[in-house]
Parts: structure tokens; C-alpha cells; sequence
């Protein structure tokens, strides 16, 4: 059986919505079937107020601004819910206005059937639309291959990664950083 899903852009009045889909889907993190895949302790599903504050906030400045964010919505078609989500934002650092940073998540129920897929290449083809932005960077627990095979599909590459960076429930937990070139370099120089 397909999935049937539509994608569509997260506004301010579904916030409320979407925080409590991440504060259910982060339930799952550090389970023994999906393992880790937020640098939190298992049962710490709570969203933190001042991030979901800065996502909310972010949804409103201008692409190329501090802060900026952008996100989009998987919901089954059937009935709406939520069942995955991708979200582009800027790098907190000054002078990589060029680069964007990737974040997204996806149901259980909804997991390898493509629709991971579907989300980054949403995001990627806005991304490609703003002209502005040349790359798409990402981190990813290195103790999540799934996660790793999904973006390498999509055209990521390996650009490091931080062993031991996290140690969490007992764990210790590396971080890959992973990246996406939209288009050719503009620079000189």
C-alpha cells in the first residue's frame, strides 16, 4: 500500500499543532528499535520552549536574515496528521548566508516509504528557488545509519565527523556533519 501524503508549508497559526507532533515523535528517541536520533536522554520528549520560541520566531524573518527559518509539513491524506517534517534554517554564525541548515524528522509509522525522501527534495527545490543559497548542511548521530544512507541517496557527502561528541544515557554518541552543494561555486577569490 502507497502513502498517501501532501506536503505543504508550516504557518504560525499550525505551531501549536506541530509542537505537540515533535513533542510525541521525540518519544521515540532512544528507543531500542529506532536508537537515538536527537542528542537527548531517552524520555525527554519535551520540544525546548526557547528553541520552539526561535523555530516560531524564525518562520517570519526574510531568507538571508539571522534567524530565518523555513519548514514544511508531511500529512496523510487521509486524515491530516501530521507524519513528517523537514525544515531549512540559517546558520547561527555570520558570513554563511550562502548555506542553510537541515533538520526533519518522520513518523514510525510512516518511516521508509519514501517520504524522507520526498521531504528533503521539497526542501531542496525550494532552496534552488531562493538563489541565494548555495549549500544545505546537516548533523546527524553517527549511531544512525539509516539516517546517513537516506541523505547520502539524496546527494549529501561527508564532511566530518566528532567522536564522543555526546554521551547521553551511558552512550557515547558521535556526530557526522553532512553537506549538499545546490550549485556551482559563485565566489572569487
Amino acid at each position: 500500500m502507497t502513502l498517501a501524503y501532501t506536503i505543504e508549508a508550516l504557518n504560525a497559526a499550525q505551531f501549536a499543532e506541530f509542537r505537540a507532533y515533535l513533542h510525541a515523535h521525540l518519544q521515540d528517541n532512544g528507543s531500542p528499535e529506532t536508537g537515538y536520533f536527537q542528542p537527548q536522554p531517552r524520555g525527554q520528549a519535551e520540544f525546548p520552549a526557547e528553541r520552539a520560541a526561535a523555530f516560531e520566531r524564525g518562520l517570519g524573518i526574510a531568507v538571508g536574515q539571522p534567524g530565518w527559518r523555513r519548514a514544511w509539513l508531511a500529512r496523510r491524506a487521509a486524515d491530516g496528521a501530521i507524519l513528517g517534517h523537514v525544515d531549512l534554517r540559517a546558520h547561527p554564525m555570520p558570513h554563511v548566508e550562502h548555506r542553510a541548515q537541515l533538520g526533519m524528522g518522520v513518523h514510525a509509522s510512516a518511516r521508509r516509504q519514501g517520504l524522507g525522501q520526498a521531504l528533503i527534495a521539497h526542501a531542496r527545490d525550494w532552496a534552488l528557488g531562493q538563489g541565494s543559497l548555495d549549500w544545505i548542511d546537516l548533523q546527524v548521530l553517527s549511531s544512525n545509519p539509516g539516517a546517513q544512507r537516506l541523505y547520502q541517496r539524496m546527494g549529501f557527502v561527508l564532511c566530518g565527523e566528532r567522536a564522543d561528541l555526546f554521551r547521553i544515557d551511558g552512550r557515547s554518541l558521535g556526530d557526522l556533519t553532512m553537506s549538499l552543494r545546490l550549485r556551482p561555486a559563485t565566489h572569487t577569490g
